[in-house]
């Protein structure tokens, strides 16, 4: 993640590419409807899963789409609007990979990113528009500084 932030500390420009794997385990879809209070039983019981036409509990849609924030994050994107669209189900420990890139940058710092997801097969399982804000000069080199300090408040872990 490191280098998500040092790239971003650099500049962000049009063509950038970004990308990050991850999986989500059963506990963490749990903890997530905690946290969110979306206890829709697609999510949480295996016999209502099945009655959708699910293989088994899936992942909730917001919880695939926060690694478009893992990644706008870790690049100092300040997000104005977000669009996604879910395309297949997330099952427990299917490996995904997110990818952003960069679509345009205009002269006042504001982009636009596209973004998708796909899972260990190749298929796409969510597709996203996103734009925001990039990091200014400022924030560029208070990044460089964070970095610089072993960027102590990033709290990624290796999944």
């Amino acid at each position: 993640m490191t280098d998500l932030r040092a790239r971003a500390a650099d500049g962000i420009r049009e063509g950038d590419r970004f990308e990050v794997t991850r999986r989500f385990s059963g506990p963490e879809i749990a903890a997530f409807a905690s946290l969110s209070r979306d206890y829709n039983p697609v999510h949480c019981d295996s016999d209502y899963a099945a009655l959708k036409g699910m293989r088994g509990p899936i992942a909730h849609g917001l919880l695939t789409g926060s690694l478009v924030t893992e990644i706008g994050g870790q690049i100092g994107w300040l997000a104005r609007d977000m669009s996604f669209r879910f395309r297949r189900p997330v099952y427990p420990e299917e490996t995904l990979t997110c990818t952003w890139i960069i679509r345009e940058v205009d002269g006042s710092g504001h982009a636009r990113a596209e973004v998708t997801i796909v899972n260990e097969a190749g298929v796409t399982v969510l597709e996203a528009e996103t734009t925001g804000v990039l990091p200014d000069a400022n924030q560029r080199q208070r990044l460089k500084e964070m970095l610089a300090a072993g960027d102590p408040t990033n709290g990624v872990t290796t999944p």
